[in-house]
């Protein structure tokens, strides 16, 4: 059961292959300005710098008088 690939396939063919193309580019364009928009709109947040307090830390032992 051989099938031959006749010129009208590789035709359709082709036209597919340059509307995926085409609309794969299309979306991806889209897709990336919209990110971009996203990000440009996003108002920038500064880490929080809360100051360092620094407390005594007790000794694991205690202490022996002599």
């Amino acid at each position: 059961m051989g099938t031959t690939l006749t010129p009208e396939f590789w035709r359709q063919f082709a036209v597919l292959l340059v509307i995926a193309t085409a609309v794969t580019t299309v979306v991806s364009a889209a897709l990336d300005a919209l990110v971009l928009r996203m990000r440009a709109h996003r108002t920038p947040r500064r880490p929080s710098t809360s100051p360092v307090v620094r407390t005594h830390r007790p000794a694991g032992r205690t202490p022996v008088h002599h």
